[in-house]
C-alpha cells in the first residue's frame, strides 16, 4: 500500500513538473502604469486601475492586482501619483509641415493688431538681407480690437507694412490659409500693378481675388487661389530646412500630448519626406496622410498603386483631400445666400464639383477615402450631393467608405442628416467654434448660426461620429483647448456665460472619444488605437489633473504632463 501511495504521487509529480515545462512562460510587461484615473474609451470598462504593456502593445487593461501578475524585474513602473491617463490623442485635421514652419517663420496667430503684424516685420527685416522674402502666418483681422480706418472690404491694406520693408519683398498667410497679405515689394516681383491703368481692374482670378481700393489699387489682399500669383515667386524650402520643420513638429505634437496625426494634404516632396524620416527612424508620430488634389498627375499614380497601409502603423496614405471653398474669416466660404456683412458675395468654390465626383468615383474604384474641406454651406451641401451620386452609382463600393468633409462648420439644416443617412464623417475643429463664434454671426446673421453652424450634438445624436481636432497652424496645436470649446462652447476668455448654442456642446466623454476613437474610425484604425484596450498600442496622453472631472472653469488650466509613444515616454513636463 506504502508502494502504491509513493507511485501514485511520483506519477503526479511527473505530470505536474511536464505540464509546467510543456505551459508557455508568463508574458511580463515592460511597462506598468497606475496611480490614477485611467479613462479607456473601451465600452467594456470605461475606466481601469493599471496598465501593462509589452513592446510597442497595451498587454493588459484591469485591476492593478490583476496587471501585477505580469510585472518583474525589468518592468518599468509608471506611478501617475493622482494624474489622469486617456488613450494617445489624435489631432484630426491638420498641417503638420505648417506647424513645423510655425516654428521657423514668424508666427503671428496671437497678434491682436495691424500695428503688431507691423512690429513684427519691422524687427524681421533688421536681421534679413536686402531682397530675401520674409513669411508668416497667423494674422486674422476679425480677432483684432480693432481696423485700420482704411480697411478694404474688412481687410487692411499694405502701405504701413511696405514703409516699414521696402526692400524685402513680404507674404503673410492668414491664420485659416484661406487669404495672404502682401507688401509693396512681393506686389512688384509677382507683376501686380500698384496703379490702376484702364480704370478699376479688379485683377479677378477664378476661385480667388485680388482686393482692390475704389480706384483700383491692390490693397495687399490675395483671397483663395488669387495667393497662388504671389506664392510661385517664394523660393523653395531647402531640404535641410524641411528636415528641421518635420523635427520641430513632432516635438511639439509630444508637448501637446498628441500620438497621431491626420496631414489634411500633401504632395508629392512632402511623402518623400515622410519616407525618408521613417527610414531615418524619426517618424515617432503615427502619420495618417491625404493626397493633395491639387496635383492630378500624382493623384493618377496613387489610383494606379493603390493605398498605402503601413503594417508599422507609422505612415498610411490612403485618403485624398480636396479644397472646395475657402474660410470663414476671409469669406471664402461657399454660402447659399450672400454674406451678411458683403452683400452680393457668396464666396468662392475652389474646385470644380464635377472634379468631386470624378475623384469620389475614383476613390472607390481605387480604395481612397476622399475627405473634402468644406466650410459654407453650399459647399458641404454641393460635395453631399457629389458623394451621394457617386454611391448611387457604384453601391457595391460604398460599403465602408468613410468619406469626410473637413470643417462642415455651416450646414444647411435639411444636410444635417445627410451625413449620418450617407455615412460621411464631418471632422470638426470644435476650437474653431471658439475662435470663430463671435464674428461669424456678422458672417451669416443670427438664423443661419443657430440654425445651421458647429452643429456638434445634431451631428452626434443622427448617428455619425465627429472627429475633432485644431486645423493648426490656423490654431494653436493645444488640444485642451479644443476640449474645453467642445463641452463649453465659450471662447477661450470663458464667453458668454452658459455658452454659444448651448444645446450644441458635446459631453466630456463625446468630447474625448472625438479626440481618440473616433478619429481613429476616421482613418480605418480603430482596431488598432483610439482606447485602452489589450492588443492595441501602447499610446497614452498623462494629464496633470482630472479635465473629465475638475471645474469647467478650469479646464484649460489642464496641462501635459507625460506623452507615452509606441510603449516609450517621448516627453514629461519639467517640473
Amino acid at each position: 500500500m506504502r508502494f502504491q501511495n509513493s507511485l501514485f504521487f511520483s506519477l503526479i509529480i511527473g505530470f505536474l513538473f511536464s505540464t509546467a515545462c510543456s505551459s508557455p512562460e508568463k508574458e511580463t510587461a515592460t511597462l506598468l502604469i497606475h496611480g490614477g484615473p485611467i479613462y479607456t474609451v473601451d465600452a467594456a470598462q470605461a475606466m481601469v486601475e493599471a496598465v501593462a504593456t509589452k513592446d510597442n502593445k497595451i498587454l493588459f487593461a484591469g485591476s492593478l492586482a490583476e496587471a501585477e501578475v505580469y510585472k518583474s524585474d525589468q518592468t518599468q513602473i509608471i506611478d501617475l501619483e493622482g494624474k489622469t491617463m486617456t488613450p494617445g490623442l489624435i489631432e484630426g485635421h491638420g498641417h503638420f509641415m505648417g506647424l513645423g514652419y510655425n516654428e521657423l517663420n514668424l508666427d503671428l496667430i496671437n497678434t491682436t493688431s495691424y500695428q503688431e503684424i507691423i512690429d513684427a516685420v519691422a524687427e524681421k527685416v533688421k536681421t534679413t538681407e536686402p531682397g530675401e522674402w520674409i513669411t508668416g502666418r497667423g494674422w486674422h483681422q476679425s480677432k483684432w480690437a480693432g481696423l485700420p480706418e482704411d480697411a478694404v472690404n474688412g481687410f487692411q491694406t499694405h502701405y504701413k507694412l511696405s514703409e516699414v520693408s521696402p526692400d524685402n519683398p513680404v507674404y503673410l498667410s492668414h491664420a485659416s490659409g484661406h487669404a495672404g497679405f502682401a507688401n509693396a515689394k512681393a506686389m512688384e516681383i509677382a507683376g501686380i500693378q500698384l496703379l490702376p491703368k484702364d480704370g478699376i481692374d479688379k485683377f479677378e482670378v477664378e476661385g480667388g481675388e485680388v482686393m482692390r481700393d475704389a480706384i483700383g489699387r491692390p490693397t495687399g489682399i490675395f483671397n483663395e487661389r488669387a495667393q497662388s500669383l504671389i506664392w510661385k515667386h517664394i523660393p523653395a524650402t531647402t531640404p535641410e530646412k524641411d528636415t528641421q520643420a518635420f523635427e520641430l513638429a513632432v516635438v511639439a505634437c509630444h508637448r501637446n500630448g498628441i500620438t497621431g496625426f491626420h496631414d489634411a494634404g500633401i504632395g508629392r516632396e512632402t511623402i518623400a519626406l515622410y519616407d525618408n524620416m521613417k527610414a531615418a527612424d524619426k517618424l515617432k508620430i503615427r502619420m495618417y496622410a491625404m493626397i493633395t488634389g491639387w496635383d492630378k498627375e500624382l493623384l493618377d499614380e496613387w489610383y494606379k498603386k493603390g493605398p498605402s497601409i503601413d503594417t508599422d502603423h507609422l505612415f498610411t496614405v490612403r485618403s485624398i483631400k480636396l479644397n472646395c471653398d475657402g474660410a470663414l474669416g476671409s469669406r471664402g466660404a461657399w454660402l447659399l445666400e450672400e454674406y451678411t456683412d458683403r452683400p452680393g458675395h457668396f464666396g468662392h468654390e475652389t474646385l470644380p464639383m464635377e472634379f468631386v465626383k470624378e475623384t469620389a468615383l475614383n476613390g472607390l474604384q481605387n480604395g481612397f477615402q476622399v475627405c473634402a474641406h468644406a466650410i459654407g454651406d453650399r459647399a458641404n451641401q454641393e460635395i453631399l450631393d457629389r458623394y451621394e451620386a457617386a454611391f448611387t452609382t457604384l453601391p457595391d463600393l460604398s460599403v465602408d467608405h468613410r468619406f469626410r468633409i473637413e470643417h462642415a462648420q455651416h450646414l444647411h439644416p435639411d444636410d444635417i442628416p445627410r451625413f449620418a443617412g450617407l455615412g460621411v464623417i464631418p471632422a470638426m475643429q470644435a476650437v474653431h467654434m471658439s475662435s470663430d463664434r463671435p464674428w461669424a454671426i456678422d458672417r451669416l446673421g443670427e438664423k443661419r448660426i443657430k440654425e445651421g453652424a458647429y452643429m456638434w450634438q445634431d451631428l452626434l445624436k443622427s448617428g455619425i461620429p465627429i472627429v475633432n481636432g485644431t486645423d493648426v497652424p490656423v490654431e494653436p496645436l493645444n488640444p485642451i483647448a479644443s476640449f474645453y470649446a467642445s463641452v463649453s462652447r465659450k471662447t477661450l476668455k470663458g464667453t458668454p456665460e452658459g455658452g454659444y448654442e448651448p444645446a450644441q456642446k458635446m459631453t466630456r466623454e463625446q468630447a474625448l472619444r472625438s479626440y481618440t476613437l473616433d478619429a481613429a474610425y476616421g482613418a480605418f484604425e480603430e482596431n488598432i488605437k483610439g482606447s485602452i484596450t489589450a492588443g492595441k498600442l501602447a499610446d497614452f496622453t498623462i494629464y496633470d489633473q482630472d479635465l473629465m472631472k475638475v471645474p469647467e472653469d478650469q479646464i484649460l488650466s489642464t496641462m501635459i504632463a507625460m506623452t507615452i509613444f509606441d510603449g516609450e515616454v517621448v516627453y514629461t513636463k519639467n517640473p
